[in-house]
């Protein structure tokens, strides 16, 4: 599991048990840097973070699902990208799936760093990170959630290195493009919009599609939903496998 940005692998408590329960085994890992000083987010690359995951999978037995959130999207598909052998399937949960030569910036970046959104966002560790206002963070990531797991998750997010997102990917149909891609797709979701969702499956295609009335954390709103659908998933790998 890849958290997303401001995010760390507590957000995705609540699926372990029951993921562990259905006999899959779940590994959170928090990304290096993210809600360091300027020194670690000066550090912190795509590409290092790409190769930090694929350092952390090869420590695991496989086969091996790499589910990743939001701005996660980005450094899933570029481990993938490095260890493709490594990798049996990609899921993007309200994942940023970005095509190659391309960076999240690019595509969804402008949008959002407009209007309310852009407005939540302040520059820290001399702009090598963004601090996301916990004035509005409920609004666009828990919207859904109860109003005590907005209070608590609010207070658990951190700030976000920023080179991560201007960064272009390079993906290749030989590595990257050889594995099966699964998107689980949010309606209710205030960050990454639902029609940003589909644009972005509509030039990089999946596999399956799972639509949840989510908002863009359904591992707070509905983690029971969200086992649901990672565990279709993974039993559609296994048999593959198999």
């Amino acid at each position: 599991m890849i958290p997303g940005a401001w995010h760390g692998s507590w957000c995705f408590d609540r699926l372990r048990e029951p993921l562990e329960r259905g006999g899959h085994a779940m590994f959170a890992p928090d990304l290096p840097g993210a809600g360091g000083d300027a020194r670690a987010m000066a550090r912190v690359s795509l590409e290092r973070w790409g190769k930090f995951i694929v350092d952390e999978m090869r420590r695991l037995p496989g086969p091996l699902i790499l589910c990743a959130h939001s701005r996660g999207g980005i450094v899933a598909s570029q481990a993938a990208e490095m260890a493709p052998d490594d990798v049996a399937a990609l899921v993007y949960i309200s994942g940023a799936l970005i095509p190659n030569g391309r960076s999240l910036h690019d595509v969804i970046g402008r949008t959002m760093g407009e209007g309310a959104f852009g407005a939540s966002l302040s520059p820290v560790n001399d702009g090598l990170g963004l601090r996301f206002s916990p004035d509005t963070a409920a609004t666009f990531f828990y919207n859904r959630c109860e109003v005590s797991d907005q209070t608590a998750c609010v207070a658990r997010l951190i700030d976000e290195p920023v080179r991560p997102l201007t960064t272009n990917l390079r993906l290749t149909a030989e590595r990257f493009g050889r594995i099966p891609r699964h998107y689980v797709e949010c309606v209710d979701d205030n960050t990454f919009p639902l029609a940003v969702q589909r644009a972005m499956q509509a030039e990089l295609p999946c596999e399956t599609v799972t639509t949840l009335e989510s908002d863009h954390s359904p591992f707070i709103c509905m983690p029971d939903r969200l086992v649901m659908a990672l565990t279709t998933i993974a039993n559609r790998v296994e048999r593959k496998e198999q």
